[in-house]
């Protein structure tokens, strides 16, 4: 779950509506939002689906499907999702919520900025009539522009200016935090530009990557063919080529997350003759971005694709550029042009089968952090999220501290120095939950409802000269990454913050009227899941203040290590899709999480008992309903496609191992009477606990 002070414009797609199915999805909502307002949880009689559980299956063989197993085998995969559980669920329901807002703000008159805004922006998206006859005519001028390059210098320019005009850049730059001073920006430099998810979707010989690439290639002819490009079959092989070309100098994503490897920070005035053959001046000049002192995460990598940028043919560059600029624009211009690259990055590269309602994406698009979502999310808190829930989730959160300052003291593995400065960390954490305390003002702002492109870029320049206009002042700590409408939640390790925007609070994450063992199990898993993060093999190198340093003793440090290493090399084991292994060092941070994450709940829940024994609801006990909450949280069902790219790009386990966690807690074992021989157990030896 990451922070980004650039955070990226939510890609749209474009589609037809269906009135129908949101309305009577609105009516589930008020139907929901009644429920809880009784005293009643959402879910069964206090807050878990009983009726997803498969009881024929033994929890020491298969904790998932005795969970979810019923849910699994009977729910059908919507045409236009390439997954389905908690989270979506979640989701959908925060865009109804939103919906409900949009349409309130489009039936009434005498609006005030912020929705007018919202209305024209809406309006502009949803009039497929004209969008679908101005053809790719929106970004004609883009086009233009990279026809007209001629040298370097031209070419450096579209490069430095892909953040306005959506299209490719090999080299990227945006203004992140100084890691050894969080109260200063600063400029971090890496590698980017591919069309596929990762590097192996060019470099493995897997049957099914080398089926990618020749859909990819057809794909890239297609796109071109609506510029008219001439010999589009040819260049579609040049540009897969180029790309392949800069994937090879990519490092691999486990090594991008290593935080020692990616600090890497140098004078500005100093990047010309570190890492010469480029005009860093003229590519900075595009933005305004100013800031003295650069990070630049991959160096190697950097100068690699320097190489690339200079020996490279002119002409291959400017067909690269040309395809980026119609593909990634391509949610925002006509039904030929989005069909066509949905074909290729819904139903070939992730098995989706239908684009999700126009409407759906639209909100997706306008909910983003850099385009109106904090407008929308002052609504949004207003009609969803009680104070109450803001009070439970601080006391939730207060109770996950404890129980971590409560574990940090019992560690075995270490140390009284190490100890010391864990829980001083632990002490400075800073919790946002629901929403900002402080609004970002949308001033000035030209948003129009016939010209959905330009409504874009005007709200990318607004963002990037606040960007600009900061920059040299101390870093912004009441900035949020994430809108309160957004399903899902962040540690920023510079700010040693964990933050819970409001569309989390909600059922089956947290219920105001689920059963206390429930709410620990799932949301308070998740508060400890971000704390983890703090903790993790990458958080745990930042201390209390933010600053990426050393705060361990070396025998504590290695301690950690061969845990860490543990932990990986059980998550490594994982085999989703037969060749294809979950990626235990890439998904380490999240597993620490989840792991850690599940620990400090389960301490907070026992501690919120006071002594008292839980009582049997349903025939399940107290400490059964915890990890039942836990593992229906991440029940899910997704395409073969989109897992299969999850496994080579994606941070996070596959769902259904996340839900594996509870291997890793002694009274997990005893709540199900898991027992040496079930395919489940673990060895106490090799039940991996941290924190």
């Amino acid at each position: 779950m990451k922070y980004s002070v650039i955070a990226a414009m939510v890609a749209a797609s474009l589609g037809l509506t269906g009135c129908g199915q949101s309305e009577q999805s609105q009516q589930q909502v008020k139907t929901e939002t009644t429920a809880q307002n009784q005293g009643e949880a959402e879910l069964g009689t206090f807050g878990v689906d009983l009726s997803a559980m498969d009881r024929s299956v033994d929890p020491g063989e298969d904790f998932f499907r005795y969970a979810s197993g019923n849910w699994y085998d009977n729910f059908e995969l919507p045409a236009d999702k390439v997954r389905h559980g908690a989270f979506t669920v979640l989701r959908d329901r925060s865009q109804e919520q939103v919906k409900t807002i949009i349409d309130d703000i489009m039936a009434k008159e005498n609006l005030n900025a912020d929705e007018q805004m919202i209305h024209d922006y809406y309006t502009a998206y949803m009039d497929v009539e004209s969008i679908n006859k101005k053809g790719i005519e929106p970004i004609a001028d883009v086009l233009d522009k990279i026809a007209a390059a001629e040298n370097q210098q031209d070419l450096t320019r579209l490069f430095g200016n892909a953040w306005l005009y959506g299209n490719a850049t090999p080299i990227y730059a945006g203004l992140w935090y100084n890691r050894l001073d969080p109260n200063e920006y600063q400029v971090s430099i890496g590698v980017g530009g591919l069309g596929l998810p990762d590097r192996d979707y060019y470099l493995s010989d897997q049957p099914r990557f080398k089926d990618i690439r020749t859909a990819y290639l057809k794909h890239i002819e297609q796109m071109l063919g609506f510029a008219k490009t001439e010999n589009s079959s040819e260049k579609a092989k040049a540009i897969l080529a180029l790309e392949t070309k800069i994937a090879e100098a990519q490092w691999p994503r486990e090594k991008r997350r290593d935080r020692d490897l990616t600090l890497n920070q140098i004078e500005r005035a100093e990047l010309s003759d570190s890492y010469n053959g480029f005009d860093w001046d003229l590519y900075f000049e595009q933005t305004g971005l100013q800031a003295p002192q650069v990070n630049v995460t991959t160096p190697e990598p950097v100068k690699e694709v320097i190489k690339l940028i200079s020996s490279e043919d002119m002409q291959i560059w400017k067909d690269y550029l040309a395809y980026h600029t119609i593909s990634n624009n391509a949610g925002m211009l006509s039904q030929d042009v989005f069909q066509a690259n949905f074909d290729f990055y819904g139903k070939t590269l992730n098995g989706q089968q239908e684009p999700r309602p126009r409407w759906k994406r639209a909100l997706s698009q306008m909910s983003g952090t850099e385009s109106l979502g904090f407008a929308i999310g002052k609504t949004y808190v207003k009609e969803y999220f009680p104070e109450s829930s803001k009070e439970q989730m601080t006391e939730l959160e207060e109770n996950l501290r404890a129980a971590l300052k409560k574990r940090i003291e019992n560690l075995d593995w270490m140390g009284e120095e190490t100890k010391k400065a864990a829980k001083e960390k632990l002490a400075a954490f800073r919790p946002k939950i629901g929403y900002p305390d402080e609004w970002i003002e949308l001033d000035n702002i030209q948003i129009t409802p016939d010209n959905l492109i330009a409504n874009v870029r005007n709200l990318r320049k607004f963002f990037m000269q606040k960007d600009v206009q900061n920059e040299l002042k101390p870093t912004d700590r009441e900035r949020w990454g994430m809108t309160p409408q957004t399903v899902n939640a962040y540690y920023n390790s510079s700010f040693n913050e964990i933050v819970f925007p409001a569309a989390i609070l909600q059922p089956p994450f947290f219920d105001p009227n689920a059963d206390p063992a429930v709410n620990y199990g799932a949301i308070g898993a998740v508060i400890g899941h971000e704390m983890g993060h703090g903790f993790d093999d990458q958080g745990a190198k930042s201390d209390a203040d933010g600053i990426q340093r050393n705060w361990w003793t070396e025998e504590d440090l290695k301690a950690f290590t061969d845990k860490v290493d543990q932990l990986d090399e059980q998550y490594s084991q994982y085999e989703p899709i037969e060749g294809n292994h979950v990626n235990g060092r890439l998904t380490l941070g999240e597993n620490i999480g989840d792991v850690g994450g599940l620990s400090m709940a389960y301490e907070a829940y026992k501690l919120s008992l006071d002594g008292k024994e839980a009582p049997v609801i349903d025939g399940l006990t107290g400490d059964q309903r915890f990890f039942l909450a836990w593992a229906q949280v991440w029940r899910e069902k997704r395409t073969q496609e989109s897992l299969m790219n999850q496994l080579r790009a994606d941070p996070h386990s596959p769902a259904r191992y996340r839900t594996l966690a509870p291997r890793n807690l002694d009274a997990w074992y005893e709540a199900f009477d898991v027992k040496p021989g079930d395919a489940m157990y673990l060895a106490p030896e090799d039940r991996v606990k941290i924190w």
